[in-house]
């Protein structure tokens, strides 16, 4: 990945596509997080498609295309395929490690620093883009040390430059689907096949943004829904009224964000008021600026539109009023939902929605589970199975703060020496 720089670089990645296509925001927001410099060129008709992206027309299959400053092109590419083409898609060069960690957010990014700084063999695995959610946030005000604020992207990248120079390993555009237990091993295999073998485990995978739940939602994702900040989308909304859906800090800072180039933003909550979820200065700065709105007691209830989202339909709760509003932009950042489909396999005990169960909320009566086979109880992130613990937003009872996720990241690397002490 490119070293990060305090100016402006030249675009490594020039992308050429039309708007509302979700394969080119898919490229955009990877490109973002990854800290990648590109520049995004909007065809608008057919011509343009002819004479910029030598393709026949505006929705002709191939596009989006990728031309890197080599000069070379690729069509449609994957993320995969722009992962290979950067240099970033690696095949692992251990048989064996001390410390898996799936998930490249930030928890797993501390627990990488601090694990391959205190001498273990570290793989780090992430699905996407390096820094998770975080990295898709706009700019991060209140992490400790930095007073002027941070983006995600950033602060990841910088993350990810200390894991790589204390020898962390990392691959990219790559996903664990299913674990293995042998005895003293941890097996996690890959979407493509891939076999990690490690003598511990974190699993750091976070969450998968909510979705609405409405009909038709599927049609618009990439092409005026997104699930997230959409911090690579800012500069596209000008002069567009623009719809954030969450009362969180993510949807607070998205909403400020969008701010300087939307026309109106409209910040769209569920509940009685900011104040419940927003941190105190994001609400102060979002009463300020005077083209955003705040909707409470309000939910989005309908989305329509030809190809790409052009409206929505929000209703007030206390009324049952509804509204069809324009727009070709909506944001949603409600929460997610724990990626933990790999656990029951492996006899990870899960709470009810989902989320990882570690330490102390393992015991009943001062009792570990059942099935717990050592004479110690559990380290405090860890798991019910040994020697695989938990981090960040997938752990169950997590504090949603990226200082939680930094410190449970290194946190869990005390507890990997502790266990492979052991035996």
């Amino acid at each position: 990945m490119p070293a990060r720089s305090e100016t402006p670089s030249a675009p490594i990645v020039r992308v050429f596509g039309r708007a509302g296509s979700p394969m080119a925001y898919t490229i955009r927001d990877f490109l973002h997080r990854s800290d990648v410099p590109f520049e995004w060129v909007q065809l608008m008709t057919d011509e343009e498609a002819r004479l910029r992206a030598g393709v026949e027309h505006l929705y002709d299959p191939r596009l989006p295309v990728c031309v890197f400053s080599d000069g070379s092109r690729i069509e449609a590419p994957t993320v995969r395929q722009i992962t290979e083409k950067l240099g970033w898609f690696l095949t692992p060069s251990r048989a064996e490690y001390d410390v898996a960690i799936y998930g490249a957010g930030l928890a797993g990014l501390s627990a990488a620093v601090y694990a391959s700084s205190d001498g273990l063999r570290t793989v780090l695995i992430e699905r996407s883009a390096i820094g998770g959610q975080a990295g898709s946030s706009s700019k991060i005000e209140n992490y400790l040390g930095f007073p002027e604020g941070i983006s995600g992207a950033e602060l990841a990248e910088r993350a990810r430059e200390q894991a790589c120079r204390f020898g962390t390993e990392i691959l990219l555009a790559r996903e664990g689907v299913r674990g293995e237990l042998l005895p003293g091993k941890k097996v996690g295999y890959l979407a493509d096949g891939t076999r990690i073998v490690s003598r511990a485990g974190i699993c750091a995978t976070g969450v998968e943004y909510a979705r609405l739940g409405l009909p038709k939602e599927e049609d618009y994702i990439g092409a005026g829904l997104y699930y997230g900040a959409g911090a690579s989308e800012a500069s596209l909304t000008t002069n567009e009224h623009t719809f954030v859906v969450g009362g969180g800090n993510s949807a607070g800072q998205a909403a400020l964000h969008f701010a300087p180039f939307a026309s109106q933003v409209t910040l769209v909550v569920r509940g009685d008021s900011l104040e419940c979820s927003l941190s105190r200065y994001l609400i102060d700065r979002i009463h300020a600026v005077a083209n955003v709105e705040v909707l409470t007691r309000t939910e989005v209830t309908g989305l329509d539109g030809i190809s790409r989202l052009q409206a929505i339909t929000i209703t007030d709760s206390n009324t049952g009023h509804e509204r069809r509003v324009a727009t070709r932009w909506l944001f949603v950042c409600i929460g997610g939902v724990p990626r933990t489909e790999w656990a029951p396999e492996l006899g990870v005990i899960r709470d009810e929605r989902g989320y990882l169960i570690t330490g102390p909320d393992l015991l009943r009566d001062g009792r570990p589970p059942p099935n717990w086979p050592l004479d110690r109880d559990p380290y405090y992130l860890e798991t019910n199975v040994p020697g695989i613990f938990a981090v960040g937003d997938v752990r169950h009872g997590a504090v949603k703060r990226c200082a939680s996720a930094v410190g449970e990241g290194a946190m869990a690397v005390t507890f990997v020496h502790r266990y492979l002490a052991e035996g």
